[in-house]
């Protein structure tokens, strides 16, 4: 019996429910698995696709489709002949939903058991897990369906989230990647509020064992002081921000309804370099909100430089019915992608630079496959095939998207 065919679309969240779906429908057999986004207009019709593709390679298959998309419009993909179920988001994740027998939902899963969602590429066993500690979003940016796929925020309690990564740890975890919808709300719908940055120095204070912590995606305006101070402090929480930015227009980010302007991004990018001289910084961007006009689109070309954003995800906008935005005058689809196009070369011209300073310096790799590592910066590195574990590293040059690292 095969294990089913899981096609993933969408966020290191939804990446990771994948990977917990894998194992609630273990017992399935002749099934495509089809866990989809609702981001954007061209995630939906990437998914379609995978289903009607699905359909057409395994004609025996049982179609099941779910995630966001599926979660928001179960109709539109019931309505395809191609599909034989659809689940919403709670449903995937239960056993019971599969026919099998029930088991008890991981709050983390390990990264051998899929890809990474922020690289696509394959994890050895152990060398990094992601724990999911937060779920949902509080928030109503005008451009963003997700909240209501996912729900209000709600947190895991800090016991349960130490307590999982001791068991991950114990099982060889090196790194470990917190992820959430909203990660920096956590805590707030606790009955013993709590902080992002309290609950990962507890974590920390009670697993003395985990070399490395690494945060996923950062709303600017919502990192805590503690979290600040632990950044500052702890050299096992990895020197990489990831920071949800999303404009560098002050007018664009009120229209987006987001919670911090132009000045505050850059001021967050300072803070970190202040703190961690290391320090490399990500950020999501959005080419072609409604309204944008070129002087906006520069405002949000020249962040890139100004925060010095090395990691870059663009995403050109695409309307969600039902949200704000998609009632605003619209920019021309054409323009949409040419402005995409400029910020990822832009970003790409970014990370060319930062790893070119990175040469002739030292840092510790995590080792994902052989002769392959990441650094605590987020870098990936060529290393000796031979290195395992974290090594001590010399980058002595950079080829394509890569620091290439010796023995130090």
């Amino acid at each position: 019996m095969a294990p089913p065919e899981i096609v993933t679309f969408g966020c290191r969240l939804n990446a990771f429910e994948s990977d917990v779906i894998r194992r609630a429908a273990a017992g399935l057999d002749d099934a495509v698995i089809v866990n989809t986004c609702a981001v954007t207009a061209e995630a939906e019709r990437q998914a379609r696709q995978a289903i009607r593709r699905a359909r057409r390679e395994r004609p025996t298959a049982r179609i099941i489709v779910t995630g966001c998309a599926a979660t928001l419009s179960p109709e539109r993909y019931a309505a395809m002949p191609e599909v034989d179920r659809v689940l919403d988001n709670d449903a995937k994740l239960r056993a019971e939903s599969y026919g099998v027998t029930a088991y008890p939902l991981p709050l983390a899963v390990e990264g051998s058991s899929g890809q990474c969602p922020e690289t696509g590429e394959g994890l050895p066993a152990r060398a990094r897990a992601y724990l999911q500690v937060q779920q949902g979003c509080d928030h109503r940016c005008t451009f963003c369906i997700i909240p209501f796929a996912r729900g209000a925020s709600r947190s895991v309690p800090v016991e349960a989230v130490t307590a999982r990564a001791r068991s991950l740890v114990e099982a060889g975890a090196r790194e470990i990647v917190l992820t959430g919808v909203d990660l920096t709300a956590y805590g707030a719908d606790l009955p013993a509020r709590s902080s992002l940055g309290a609950m990962a120095r507890r974590l920390l204070a009670a697993v003395p064992e985990l070399a490395r912590l690494r945060l996923s995606s950062l709303d600017p305006s919502e990192i805590d002081n503690e979290l600040w101070a632990l950044f500052a402090e702890e050299p096992r929480l990895m020197p990489h921000l990831h920071l949800s930015l999303q404009a560098g227009d002050d007018l664009i980010l009120k229209r987006m309804k987001r919670r911090h302007s132009r000045a505050d991004a850059i001021a967050v990018a300072q803070r970190a370099r202040a703190l961690r001289p290391e320090a490399a910084i990500g950020a999501d961007l959005i080419a072609g909100f409604p309204t944008e006009d070129e002087a906006m689109f520069r405002h949000s070309l020249d962040l890139v430089a100004e925060c010095g954003v090395a990691f870059l995800h663009v995403f050109p906008y695409s309307p969600r019915e039902g949200t704000p935005a998609a009632r605003m005058p619209a920019v021309a689809p054409q323009i949409v992608r040419e402005r995409a196009a400029r910020l990822r070369e832009a970003g790409a011209k970014a990370l060319a630079a930062d790893l070119a300073a990175r040469v002739s310096t030292s840092g510790e790799v995590l080792i994902e496959k052989p002769g392959r590592g990441r650094a605590g910066f987020y870098a990936a590195v060529e290393c000796p095939p031979d290195a395992t574990g974290i090594q001590k590293v010399r980058f002595t040059g950079v080829a394509g998207d890569r620091l290439i690292g010796v023995a130090a």
